[in-house]
């Protein structure tokens, strides 16, 4: 018996987590994928190190959105509904954090 609650109590976090969440969260969530929709990012990283040996770094991030030519609003929206299983409370281009 007491197996049997430890195991539900390891159990039920990960299974909640798979849930809907609130439609606001995951319009936070979902802004940033419409953004990697948009266009590739990249970050690029230059420094000295020790000897004064020049050291660099490149970061690019690409998404299967992108490569595919998916409007990034429709992304969005799918998004939102995918993980809250309701529609967006205001368009894309509405939403802090989307850099249209």
């Amino acid at each position: 018996m007491l197996r049997a609650a430890l195991l539900i109590l390891v159990a039920l976090p990960p299974l909640a987590a798979c849930g809907p969440l609130p439609v606001d969260q995951a319009e936070l969530l979902c802004v940033e994928r419409a953004n990697e929709a948009r266009r590739p990012r990249g970050e690029i990283a230059l420094g000295v190190g020790s000897g004064g040996k020049a050291v660099g770094a490149l970061d690019v991030t690409v998404s299967t959105d992108f490569l595919l030519g998916r409007d990034p609003a429709q992304v969005f929206d799918a998004c939102v509904k995918a993980r809250s299983g309701q529609v967006p409370t205001r368009p894309l281009d509405a939403q802090p954090g989307w850099v249209g």
